[in-house]
């Protein structure tokens, strides 16, 4: 799967086409950077449902070895044979998932990575476009800035909700200011 999402952002990154044409790649690289995205998530709850698998199974693994040897303690040979025989599976089942473990760790690091590229080609992709008609000098430099970390100021989030808080908190106080006169002179009305 990633590596016709991985072929999109290369030939994406060496194709040299028409400005239009570069703007319908880019799209077709933020979108496979998306479903990499989604994929690296669905690995990573699949490895965590394998980790909890591996963790009952430890857990009865352990039990029937428990039982093996409480049966053995009393001499009971035919819990101890049963008891064997669902140790050794559970055992055969432990080492399986242990082995789909490490396998989906080593897939999750790849993909990871992969992802990593994929996003760092569509930043390079996006700040290395040509300037074409529909977009200004101003809109580049603008881009230039905030891949350099800068933000712009209609798009800096924080900003802005750093601004509702010191609003909401200049409202408040206000309102406090109000309602402290006002209770002054209802109390002054009532003496």
């Amino acid at each position: 799967m990633f590596e016709r999402l991985r072929d999109a952002v290369r030939a994406a990154l060496d194709a040299a086409t028409p400005p239009g044409d570069l703007r319908d790649l880019a799209r077709q690289m933020g979108e496979a950077v998306v479903d990499a995205k989604v994929a690296v998530r669905e690995m990573r709850e699949a490895l965590t449902r394998t980790e909890l698998e591996l963790a009952a199974e430890s857990q009865r693994l352990g039990d029937a070895e428990r039982r093996g040897r409480l049966a053995a303690e009393i001499q009971d040979q035919e819990t101890v044979q049963v008891a064997e025989r669902f140790a050794v599976r559970h055992r055969e089942r432990v080492g399986v998932l242990e082995r789909k473990l490490a396998a989906q760790r080593e897939e999750l690091g790849l993909a990871e990575r992969d992802l990593g590229e994929m996003q760092a080609q569509l930043k390079a992709a996006d700040r290395d476009r040509p300037v074409g008609a529909g977009e200004s000098s101003a809109e580049r430099a603008w881009r230039d800035i905030q891949a350099a970390g800068g933000a712009r100021p209609d798009v800096d989030l924080q900003s802005e909700l750093l601004k509702a808080d010191i609003d909401r908190v200049a409202r408040e106080q206000t309102a406090d200011e109000q309602l402290d006169l006002l209770k002054k002179k209802l109390g002054k009305k009532k003496e």
